[in-house]
């Protein structure tokens, strides 16, 4: 994926992405890439983990009370680029 973070789509963690909650965040490990992420931000933490129940990132943003163009978006952005982050199906 290169470019810009298409809010509009469904995303999910990617099948091969576990999510370790820690008190700072949570751990995102992917087994396929062995590629370890750290999410300091809980608000993060809780906008990954509400995707699958959201039609779009956009909706799960606005769920979380975050702008959906922000850093937030961005953030979603960059666990997408580094496949954490798939889009649902």
């Amino acid at each position: 994926m290169s470019g810009t973070f298409d809010v509009d789509a469904g995303w999910r963690l990617h099948p091969q992405v576990a999510l370790r909650p820690e008190p700072f965040g949570a751990l995102l490990y992917h087994f396929g890439t062995r590629k370890l992420s750290f999410l300091k931000d809980r608000t993060v933490v809780g906008i990954v983990r509400s995707l699958p129940g959201h039609s779009s990132a956009r909706d799960a943003l606005r769920a979380a009370g975050v702008d959906d163009t922000g850093r937030y978006a961005a953030a979603l952005g960059v666990l997408a680029e580094s496949h954490m982050l798939e889009r649902a199906s």
